[in-house]
């Protein structure tokens, strides 16, 4: 089958995290062609293959709720998944299609939600070599963000919007306003209504991108402190890495596709940072514009898939010369 349709086929199947059982299934027949000893399917619905690698390759196959449905403009594919991550895991059965495995792979669920998938993944095979395939543009991420998640909630004191209060959404604005110097996210804010009351509860969600070189747990402090007089829970606290020789092996693979090695960074919260918790060497690359992902505006290039593609097989390639 063609890129274009195997894309097709993966973004047709609704896969949101927690349904993910026909993509499952799909992928699974898509790949029955393989040695029957190296794919497996564990418990929370992750495809296994070459378990015994030292070399994986790694994606997700669960989505957001559907924002949009497949469409093909004759250039990009546009439709909820298609480039985050369903681009990549048609590189990946594409690639299997065409050679036999040298390298690993991993296909999880619940990346969108809690990471179940991989930090089962991590915790099971620890300490090997991992590419991430997540959007990059077809670009070395090496840098990989830390990110502190928290919901925030500001109390003030209701009166008659006539009168004098305590307005608790600008006491929160003011707060947003003195954590601005940082590179942080304002996910949501709410708070008040239309009864003319001066509004006693605030609440909002800031998610904080911290740099590998920055010192996460006093950046932590530094930002809780901040937050002291408000209710606070951290939804989410990860600590950002540098790759290691992961990324040098990446880099051949892509010279030998014929393609220019390009750097960048990923600021996103992705299944590596569960891996690097348990000692993997992890680098981010893979098809497709982030930015646009999470959005009606989702797109991929078949071309890159293609690309993409030929970068898997270069590095299978790699791997046996060197066993």
């Amino acid at each position: 089958m063609s890129a274009l349709s195997t894309l097709k086929d993966l973004v047709e199947i609704q896969s949101e995290s927690g349904s993910e059982d026909r993509i499952v299934e799909y992928i699974v027949e898509r790949l029955k062609d393989l040695n029957p000893s190296i794919l497996e399917r564990d418990k929370v619905k992750n495809i296994l293959i070459n378990q015994d690698s030292d070399l994986w390759i790694v994606t997700h196959i669960d989505t957001i709720p559907v924002k949009r449905n497949f469409e093909f403009d004759g250039v990009y594919a546009y439709g909820t998944g298609c480039c985050d991550a369903k681009a990549s895991v048609t590189a990946i059965i594409l690639a299997l299609e065409e050679v036999e495995p040298k390298f690993g792979v991993a296909l999880l669920s619940d990346e969108e939600e809690g990471g179940r998938g991989s930090k089962i993944v991590a915790e099971e095979f620890k300490s090997r070599k991992a590419i991430v395939m997540e959007p990059t543009n077809l670009r070395i991420a090496n840098r990989n963000y830390g990110s502190l998640e928290i919901d925030v909630e500001v109390f003030g004191e209701s009166a008659h919007g006539a009168c004098k209060g305590v307005n608790a959404i600008e006491k929160a604005i003011d707060l947003i306003s003195s954590l601005r110097r940082y590179d942080v996210l304002i996910q949501r804010i709410e708070g008040g209504g239309f009864d003319y009351v001066v509004p006693d509860r605030c609440l909002f969600k800031l998610d904080f991108f911290i740099p590998p070189e920055v010192d996460f747990e006093s950046f932590k402090v530094e930002v809780l402190r901040k937050l002291e007089g408000t209710r606070f829970s951290i939804v989410e606290s990860s600590r950002g890495f540098l790759s290691g020789e992961i990324r040098f092996i990446l880099e051949r693979a892509i010279e030998k596709a014929g393609l220019n090695v390009e750097y960048t960074e990923m600021r996103s919260w992705t299944d590596a940072i569960n891996l690097r918790e348990f000692g993997w060497d992890v680098v981010v690359f893979g098809p497709g514009e982030l930015c646009l992902c999470h959005t009606e505006k989702e797109r991929i290039k078949i071309e890159e898939i293609l690309k993409a593609k030929d970068v898997l097989i270069a590095l299978n390639e790699i791997i046996e010369s060197n066993s």
